[in-house]
């Protein structure tokens, strides 16, 4: 048996029986500790393929706990990791694209690296996340929208958490959240923190099958689309995979700097969230617009980047998000 215990020497390229057995094997408890810190690591520092991507994400699929979803239902979820610390644009999303009558089955967690994730953010709005977990079907088909909280979704993920934790670095799983949706939805706005991944990514999505999703990084290594600069793009059918750019001035937008949309901590970017769906102009609002028009391309709603920052606008600008998200907190 090699260092790396039931696992085969990651120094070579996974092949997909290999890869599939190397994750079952980890999520069922078959290796110790040890051995799975280092295979993570191996696989980390030689950058894991589209074959090991999709098979650790096929591996959490067969063994999350999942939610019956609307036809039509998508997600806006991204990767984060990127360590620019920025305003919870995604969530603010997911509200919007909800607001503009398109379901939201919002992946989310607590922060990992920046100082507030979604779930944070949201629990200072007022959103119990305990109870938006066991009610997370029900709002869904009744608001439109839900926030399904990864630890309560993934019981095989347990056991891994406490070794990632040690590790201290990046791995596969931290490319998994927007992978594994327990809605198991097949359309997605998906934001990850490596431009020159985007198309790697894009290809295990096309491998694990969706109906139309698109792969989003920032230039500067956001794990969304940017107003600073220009942005990759993989447009990922059952056709295949297509890479395009994208840039603010494609919606209408203007150029804004990165760190105009600089967050805070958990209260910080609360207050900024409710100020930016009660109409509050600036970046954050512009960001917010850019992304969700791109999440309204995915659903099938728009046609353009042009028309689905209309439609976000008209959903902030009508009180529809903030009715929404109001709607949403005081669900029982």
């Amino acid at each position: 048996m090699s260092r790396f215990g039931p696992f085969p020497d990651p120094s070579t390229l996974l092949a997909d029986d290999e890869a599939a057995a190397a994750f079952a094997t980890m999520l069922d408890g078959g290796a110790s500790g040890e051995h799975i810190a280092e295979f993570l690591s191996a696989l980390s520092d030689r950058g894991e393929t589209m074959v090991e991507i999709a098979a650790a994400a096929q591996a959490m699929r067969d063994r999350l706990i999942p939610i019956n979803a609307p036809a039509g239902a998508i997600d806006v979820c991204g990767t984060g990791g990127d360590g620019h610390h920025t305003l919870n644009v995604s969530t603010a999303v997911a509200i919007v694209v909800a607001a503009c009558e398109v379901p939201v089955a919002k992946h989310g967690n607590r922060a990992a690296s920046s100082k507030s994730g979604a779930a944070d953010t949201l629990e200072v709005l007022g959103l119990d996340m305990e109870r938006a977990s066991q009610l997370a079907e029900a709002q869904l088909a009744h608001l439109g929208i839900c926030f399904l909280f990864a630890a309560h979704h993934h019981p095989a993920m347990k056991r891994i958490m406490p070794i990632r934790k040690a590790l201290g670095r990046r791995t596969i799983f931290n490319l998994m959240g927007p992978l594994a949706n327990p809605a198991r939805v097949t359309r997605q706005l998906v934001g990850i923190a490596r431009p020159a991944y985007v198309a790697v990514y894009a290809e295990a999505l096309h491998r694990l099958g969706t109906e139309h999703s698109r792969v989003i990084s920032g230039d500067e290594g956001l794990d969304e689309l940017s107003l600073a600069g220009g942005n990759e793009v993989a447009v990922v059918t059952p056709e295949g995979v297509r890479m395009q750019r994208s840039h603010a001035a494609d919606a209408g937008l203007p150029t804004r700097p990165l760190a105009d949309i600089r967050g805070g901590d958990a209260a910080y970017n609360a207050k900024a969230l409710r100020a930016l769906l009660q109409g509050e102009p600036g970046a954050y609002r512009d960001a917010v617009l850019y992304n969700a028009a791109e999440a309204l391309v995915v659903a099938g709603t728009v046609d353009n980047m042009i028309d689905g920052v209309e439609e976000a606008a008209e959903a902030i600008d009508k009180g529809l998000a903030n009715a929404l998200l109001n709607c949403w907190i005081a669900y029982k």
